[in-house]
């Protein structure tokens, strides 16, 4: 685990999420006991049979969703919240198209009463770091979809959470791009020393991208498996074409599939399709 120590940085512990519907009287298992850790500065990546509970979970970490039981504990301390120790990455980059990339990285920081002179150098430090430097004053619909997500990245990074979570934040991008934005996620993530938790559909993604890859089981969402990424680092895109790298894709296209074939909720037709290694099912 390049760049990551022993200390626990993230830990969920049993966290249980249960959907109740008043109207029809049911309730929903969505996520069962999950239990895991991250470490400081480790990147880690969880993927899953769709429907299992991966962006569910993500909330829950966030304080966006509070969980039935369990908790969430950030440097040991329980949170029930959201707070500046978590930042967030979406699909959709929701810039506010009517100020500038300075002004989108720096929004978060005026929010917080950070003075104008501070908040700007703040911004332009990491906006030259995810390599946006001489765009500063572009509006988003001068920007591609691959310069747009750089900006949700610095505008997370800006606020110096102690974790940063992302959700599929490359899907929205088409497959040149989203392999391009993965080689450079890997170089900010060394620069700005976070510790992440990365959501995707992409199997190969997952493993490029990570220290560890932890694999959901179907509905009700609980840890299957935890893979460990044993390939050094720095990586290059060269390396989704070595025998281990393969290898590792195998046992969680494995997993997946075990899970998909054997849930209820995919059927016999969803489950029947065959599962993309570079997402979930065509």
């Amino acid at each position: 685990m390049t760049g990551s120590s022993t200390r626990v940085k993230l830990e969920a512990r049993d966290i249980c999420l249960e959907y109740h519907q008043p109207r029809t009287g049911t309730s929903l298992l969505a996520l069962d006991r999950v239990a895991l850790q991250v470490m400081d500065g480790e990147f880690v990546s969880v993927v899953g049979p769709s429907g299992c509970g991966k962006t569910t979970f993500l909330s829950v970490v966030d304080g966006l969703i509070p969980a039935s039981s369990g908790e969430i504990l950030v440097d040991g301390v329980t949170v029930a919240k959201p707070g500046p120790d978590r930042a967030v990455v979406f699909q959709d980059a929701s810039l506010l198209p009517w100020r500038t990339v300075l002004k989108n990285v720096a929004y978060g920081l005026e929010c917080a009463g950070i003075k104008a002179r501070e908040a700007r150098e703040r911004a332009m430090y990491f906006i030259d770091m995810v390599g946006l430097k001489g765009f500063e004053n572009h509006y988003p619909y001068e920007l591609s979809g691959g310069m747009q997500q750089r900006v949700n990245l610095a505008r997370a990074l800006v606020m110096d959470p102690k974790i940063l979570l992302m959700d599929e934040p490359f899907a929205a991008l088409d497959a040149q791009t989203r392999e391009f934005m993965q080689e450079e996620l890997l170089a900010i993530w060394k620069k700005a020393a976070k510790t992440v938790l990365f959501i995707t559909h992409q199997i190969d993604e997952a493993i490029f991208l990570s220290d560890r890859v932890i694999v959901f089981s179907a509905r009700p969402g609980r840890v299957k498996e935890t893979l460990a990424v044993d390939i050094e680092r720095p990586r290059s895109l060269r390396l989704k074409r070595d025998p281990k790298f393969h290898a590792i894709e195998d046992r969680i296209w494995g997993l997946i599939q075990e899970e998909s074939s054997r849930s209820p909720s995919l059927g016999s037709a969803e489950g029947r399709r065959p599962i993309d290694r570079k997402g979930e099912a065509n």
